[in-house]
């Protein structure tokens, strides 16, 4: 069974999003992403700066298995990146909702929440 921290919102193709309180929010794939990955070897990360629309391509995960595309959760504009992830790809399998973690973005002002799934939801669809 995957872990689905109830704090988090989730998104159908399994990134994460947790609110920081302070008008940002960080993003990163999910438990159950990373398992089905398997070993993860390379992400793709963006420009701080780059602005998305929710349900846009942000950048790539590589793993010994597969390719797979990420999603932004929320119109939102990246404001850091996870630059360990270039040196440690590895800590999005050992540790996905910390160390792991994606991207810090700027999050809307008026950002709606509409698409995005609670745990028991995310936990239904997994």
């Amino acid at each position: 069974m995957s872990n689905i921290p109830a704090d988090l919102k989730y998104t159908k193709d399994h990134e994460w999003i947790r609110d920081n309180g302070d008008g940002t929010g960080t993003v990163g794939i999910t438990d159950y992403a990373q398992q089905s990955l398997g070993d993860i070897t390379y992400v793709e990360l963006p420009s701080p700066g780059s602005a998305y629309q929710a349900g846009d391509t942000f950048g790539v995960v590589e793993s010994v298995k597969a390719a797979s595309d990420l999603f932004m959760p929320m119109d939102a504009e990246v404001l850091e990146v996870n630059a360990a992830l270039d040196e440690a790809p590895e800590a999005v399998n050992q540790d996905p909702y910390g160390e792991g973690w994606i991207l810090k973005v700027k999050l809307p002002e008026s950002g709606s929440n509409a698409d995005l799934l609670d745990a028991g939801q995310y936990g239904e669809l997994v």
